[in-house]
């Protein structure tokens, strides 16, 4: 892999954590104007619209009986619970907390795969997976009460995203990757429609809410290809730690726009989730080489 590869995976990477962070941002900004279920709606459709005829002008939409398939029905529940937990995580904690939170969704990830996919995890990596999630708790910080629901909320949102990702790895290659988003994008907005009775009803939608809106269901398909080309493009152990751009963002906005400063306790969380995270980057890349290097001096067969 070429350093010019890396370079380019990593500002593809960049650019998605902005996408994903300036969507966030947009999101929480109309949360005080209408419920999650109708955030998810209006988002949803636009956000559909758009795959359906990027997909259709890409030769990519398919039978829509895939979502009988087990690994694509438990990723599409698993995305719809990410989404309406981390839309109402946005309400309800400063987006800088969300963001922060989120970082931990590489060691969830690891933790799932070791538990759920049989995958070999070493002390070391499980100690860095702990290290993370006590990161977690110290950004969520709960009181004598237990967890407040919106650190409920965020936390689920971490546990469907992982769950989304695992079951990626188990959906069949031939599967266009831009059809599932397709499904994916569909079945947000019908949930979305379903839950706006239950969350509150419908609220008028201003012109400056719409827009808001429409800005982010097109940075959130910017966020989704572009994580997809960054990853295709360099190596994964090279790329992946840029994902912790959004945190930058994620400040920097929650400061300018909602008027939101980190404590030293938030500081310190994210220190330690961004840390950990980084280890496991480098111990699975250390375990890939020395798997690679296993098989390369195993001797051939006669």
């Amino acid at each position: 892999m070429t350093t010019t590869a890396n370079a380019k995976g990593a500002l593809f990477m960049a650019i998605a954590m902005i996408g994903f962070t300036c969507n966030d941002a947009l999101v929480k900004s109309v949360t005080g104007d209408m419920n999650t279920g109708q955030i998810l709606f209006v988002r949803g459709l636009m956000t559909t619209v758009l795959v359906v005829a990027i997909a259709r002008w890409m030769g990519a939409l398919g039978s829509w009986r895939i979502v009988l398939q087990p690994a694509v029905a438990l990723r599409i529940a698993a995305e719809i619970l990410a989404s309406l937990a981390y839309v109402s995580a946005l309400g309800a904690m400063p987006l800088a907390n969300t963001a922060s939170i989120l970082q931990a969704l590489p060691l969830a990830v690891t933790l799932g795969a070791a538990l759920f996919l049989n995958e070999k995890v070493g002390w070391r990596r499980w100690l860095a997976i702990i290290a993370g999630f006590a990161g977690v708790l110290i950004v969520i910080r709960p009181g004598p009460e237990g967890f407040s629901l919106a650190a409920v909320y965020v936390i689920a949102s971490v546990v469907g995203a992982a769950a989304r990702d695992l079951c990626t790895r188990r959906i069949d290659r031939s599967v266009p990757s831009l059809f599932i988003s397709v499904i994916t994008a569909a079945s947000i907005t019908v949930t979305g429609a379903v839950m706006i009775v239950p969350m509150g009803g419908w609220q008028p939608v201003s012109g400056e809410a719409f827009v808001r809106l429409a800005a982010a269901s097109v940075l959130l398909l910017v966020g989704y290809q572009t994580i997809v080309i960054a990853m295709r493009t360099g190596e994964i152990s090279f790329i992946a730690p840029f994902r912790y751009t959004s945190l930058i963002w994620a400040i920097a906005i929650g400061f300018l726009f909602f008027g939101e400063v980190p404590d030293f306790w938030m500081t310190v969380g994210v220190g330690i989730i961004v840390a950990s995270g980084l280890y496991t980057f480098y111990r699975e890349n250390r375990r890939r080489d020395v798997e690679a290097v296993a098989q390369e001096s195993k001797p051939e067969s006669p």
